[in-house]
Formats: C-alpha cells, structure tokens, sequence
C-alpha cells in the first residue's frame, strides 16, 4: 500500500498518488455533503443526516490518514525547505479552517444524532448545519490551491 501511494500522480503535475487522489477524494466528500444540502432542502432529513454522517467519517479519515503528517513534515518541520511564502501561508490557512470546519462539522453531526449531552445542544439546527457546510466547502477550495500551490506551483514540491 506504502508503494501505491508514493507512486507517481495520475494528474499530471509533481503530486505523487496519494496527493492526487487525496485531492479527488475530498473533491467528492465535497460534492457528498453538497448532495446531503439538496436532500435536507428535499425534507428528506433521515438521508440527509446519514449522507452528512458518512461524509463526515470520509473527511475525518482523510485528515487524519493523508493530511496531518505532511503537515507536521513539510510545514512545521518545513523538510525539504524552504519554499515559497504562499507554500506555507495557503496551508497554515487550509489547516486551521479545515480544524475547525471538523470540530464543527462532528459536534454538529453528533448533536443530530441525539449523542451530545442536553447543555451542549442547540435548537435552531439550521444555522449550525449552514455554517458547517459553508466551513466544509470554503476549505475544500483552500485544498484545491494548496494542492496546485504544492504541486504546480513551487519549484521544490514535497516529496514524501
């Protein structure tokens, strides 16, 4: 598994495999939670709660698997630096927009499951699920600038 995602890309820039599906996978994690929008917009809440549940999990695990250790490597520890300036400030910007659209999104996931203790719940659901959306696809787009400013634009893209 470690080979394939250290292979080269398959988008034609300096990203390698992992990168690159990375990318596509939240892409479409991304278009998940757009798909559940139209479902709550249908009053199909049942569905809507469990297509935002699972594209919850998916981003969590992307996160956590792909995305937190490159972090640590090419931003905190900056191996293989230095780059440029937008390298780091794009991603500093990705990953603290992206930490709290996950904090927000799992309370807001857990709250519409019942699971949240009844001082932490709040009753005007909508707003709440509006801005974990809007936090969800905001980031999304950072991502995309962080995977061409990464992979496209700096002369020295990481490698891992």
């Amino acid at each position: 598994m470690t080979d394939l995602l250290h292979a080269p890309g398959f988008l034609g820039t300096a990203g390698n495999f992992a990168a690159d599906a990375t990318l596509i996978a939240m892409i479409v994690i991304a278009l998940l939670f757009s798909y559940g929008f139209y479902l709550a917009r249908q009053d199909k809440i049942d569905q809507h709660k469990w297509v935002q549940t699972i594209g919850a999990i998916g981003n969590l695990i992307l996160v956590l698997w792909l995305m937190v250790l490159p972090f640590r490597d090419f931003v905190v520890q900056d191996l293989g630096g230095p780059r440029l300036n937008i390298f780091y400030g794009v991603t500093r910007v990705h990953a603290i927009i992206g930490t709290i659209a996950v904090l927000f999104g799992l309370y807001v996931i857990l709250r519409g499951h019942g699971i949240m203790p009844k001082f932490l719940r709040f009753q005007n659901y909508k707003p709440y699920m509006r801005l974990a959306y809007t936090l969800y696809i905001l980031n999304t787009i950072i991502g995309v600038a962080v995977y061409y400013v990464w992979f496209v634009v700096v002369p020295n893209p990481p490698v891992y």
